[in-house]
Parts: C-alpha cells; structure tokens; sequence
C-alpha cells in the first residue's frame, strides 16, 4: 500500500540556507531519503517551494477564482513530501519518525487510494 507522508514546517523556524544548521537538516533529509530506497519503500519525495509562490484555485458556479499563497494563515506550511510503498500503516509510521519534518514540525501520513482497484 502506498502512503504519502506530508511534511508540515513553520517556515520562519527552518534553518537559513547557507548556515551549517541548514546543512544539517539537508544532510538529514539526504540520509532518510537513502534509508528508505535502500529499504525499497521510497517511490518518490520531494521538497516544495515556500508558501508565498502558490496559488490556490476554486472553480464557483463556472467562474475559475484565482488566490496567490496561501488561503489560510498556518503556523505550520506543507513543505514537502514522501510517497512511500509499504506493507501496512505502521511501517509507513516507523518511516515517518526517520523523516527530519517530524523532529521540527509534522508528518501527517495518510493512505493513498488505489484508483485501479476503485475502477
């Protein structure tokens, strides 16, 4: 079963890129991701750019409503995530704790539904 694992991070409490804490988290992240594919569960992972460079889109009553960053004032932003393949949800939770998001903001995991077997 797949599961994506969805990094929540306050933005102003990540490391400054450039300072050797920022190195740190980015040697973190490069660690978890090769632990995971040496395990043969990652299929696929990936930070986002910051909150401020979304849009959000609602379609209302045949009108498409655009909205630049974020819809909602969070202290928590998604920043990034895993899709990991494994046998059930308590070794995509074991996963998890190995992502560095946990230890700093969140990682909210969540079964993906198989279109294929819905169809």
């Amino acid at each position: 079963m797949r599961y994506l694992c969805l990094l929540y991070v306050a933005e102003e409490s990540m490391p400054v890129p450039g300072t050797p804490e920022f190195g740190q988290m980015v040697a973190a992240n490069v660690a978890a991701n090769k632990a995971m594919a040496e395990a043969g569960v990652l299929v696929d992972s990936a930070p986002l750019h910051p909150v401020r460079s979304a849009t959000v889109v609602r379609v209302r009553e045949d009108e498409t409503l655009l909205t630049d960053g974020p819809y909602a004032e969070l202290k928590e932003q998604l920043g990034g995530y895993y899709l990991v393949e494994c046998a059930d949800l308590d070794e995509a939770l074991r996963w998890a704790r190995v992502i560095p998001a946990a230890s700093y903001g969140s990682v909210e995991v969540r079964p993906v539904v198989n279109m294929e077997a819905t169809g």
